[in-house]
């Protein structure tokens, strides 16, 4: 008798230990989604202002550009991870249907609302921290700098906290998704850059003749004179 007690109890708190082990698993895979999800925002937002910055780097456009990164980015994350829980939402209750003949039970089943949200705030937090970075930083130079350290910064903690949930060596996700978020960075930086310059020999200049101000502009092979005063526009092709 005294046994079968034992046995009892034993069973009470296996089930109770993989209800727990359950339970951490289910929040650890949150959690993760949540760490990859801020991440995505952190790299693609601190990207776009960099790409943009390579080619007009004042305050205004980076931060623009940033700020249009942010909700493009939650609102593309919310709407795809809607319509994918959905589709598990659906095959979930079809299932229920098929094994427990037409009842669903509603507690068991995702909440596409609540992962839309979800995703969409873990991107926004990632997204807001470049943001931060250059919101005062008059100066290019050392808006980049400082945009540069607080990206690294969030890398490698949002590395360490990956390692951390997925039980993977810290030094090694932690280097790999620095690496990578640089790399992101150098590629759309470069890209943009190389993009932007292209037809840089045209320039403009302002001129005095006769004591009237003048636009002179040169772009490619053509040459204009713009009079404001008189709205004429002289062209003449050189060479």
């Amino acid at each position: 008798m005294e046994s079968h007690n034992v046995n009892n109890s034993l069973n009470v708190d296996m089930e109770k230990d993989q209800e727990k082990a359950f339970d951490f698993s289910k929040r650890a895979q949150w959690l993760r989604a949540a760490v990859l999800g801020a991440n995505d925002g952190l790299v693609s937002t601190a990207s776009l202002m960099m790409g943009v910055g390579a080619v007009k780097g004042d305050i205004k456009t980076m931060m623009l550009s940033g700020f249009a990164g942010l909700v493009a980015g939650a609102c593309s994350m919310a709407i795809g991870e809607f319509v994918s829980v959905y589709s598990q939402y659906d095959i979930e209750v079809a299932q229920m249907k098929r094994e427990n003949g037409g009842e669903i039970e509603k507690e068991k089943l995702p909440s596409p609302m609540q992962a839309a949200a979800a995703s969409a705030l873990a991107f926004s937090l990632g997204a807001i921290v470049p943001l931060l970075a250059a919101a005062f930083v008059k100066e290019y130079k050392v808006r980049v700098g400082v945009i540069l350290a607080a990206v690294t910064l969030a890398l490698v903690m949002f590395g360490w906290l990956g390692a951390v949930l997925g039980k993977a060596p810290v030094v090694k996700s932690s280097a790999r998704v620095l690496i990578g978020g640089w790399l992101a960075m150098a590629v759309t930086f470069g890209l943009t850059k190389l993009v932007g310059s292209h037809g840089e020999d045209s320039f403009e200049q302002c001129i005095y003749l006769r004591d009237h101000p003048v636009r002179f502009r040169a772009a490619s092979n053509q040459i204009c004179l713009v009079l404001p005063e008189y709205q004429w526009i002289l062209r003449a092709d050189v060479g």
